[in-house]
């Protein structure tokens, strides 16, 4: 208990100042070294998710979204969309802040004890390309899974190919219901038939 180490004595010193109960005494020395743990775990847990930190709700011009948009966004960070497994698209053109705000929510989500893994889309279709070339995709979407939120940047940002659109489905069709996608494309939803009428054409 290194919290509780380090601050034993500067908090028996006040609780005796103060004259304080053993009781209070212990107490606060617990919470002291709970609330560490719990520091440090968030801590860990925003570096596994390979969230762009920078990207966070306090540099997000909430201004520039419109009020019912606003309200929705507060109840995203509530994360009750998590525990019922359901999906957040964001459509939107090159610039407009969709990561930005992605990225925002999300990490209110690590912050609140959620585990959230980030990648862009051209860097997440390598990776389970390589693993299916390596006869290992299987165990890449089992680790995958033990995500509650996945986020994906960019999907159809650039055009992929049949073999890259199969594995991503692939992942999509391994979470459906199983956990969260929050997702991002320049591309909005109704053209998404085009992308795949390209992936098989190439």
């Amino acid at each position: 208990m290194p919290t509780l180490r380090e601050c034993f004595e500067e908090l028996a010193q006040r609780a005796l100042q103060e004259s304080s109960s053993y009781q209070q005494y212990l107490l606060e020395l617990v919470e002291r070294e709970c609330q560490a743990r719990v520091t440090k775990r968030t801590e860990r847990m925003l570096r596994d998710s390979r969230l762009p930190l920078e990207k966070d709700m306090a540099s997000f011009d909430m201004a520039r979204l419109p009020a019912k948009v606003s309200r929705q966004v507060r109840t995203l960070m509530e994360g009750s969309f998590v525990d019922r497994r359901e999906n957040l698209l964001l459509f939107g053109k090159t610039g407009t802040g969709k990561t930005h705000l992605l990225s925002a929510i999300a990490q209110e989500l690590v912050r609140a004890g959620r585990r959230v893994v980030s990648w862009s889309c051209a860097l997440l279709v390598q990776e389970l390309l390589k693993a299916k070339r390596d006869l290992k995709l299987r165990q890449v979407l089992k680790q995958m899974s033990k995500c509650e939120v996945l986020l994906i940047d960019d999907i159809g940002y650039v055009q992929q190919s049949r073999e890259e659109m199969k594995v991503l489905f692939t992942l999509l069709a391994d979470r459906y219901e199983r956990g969260t996608v929050m997702l991002t494309s320049n591309l909005p939803f109704s053209k998404w038939e085009r992308l795949e009428q390209e992936s098989r054409s190439r």
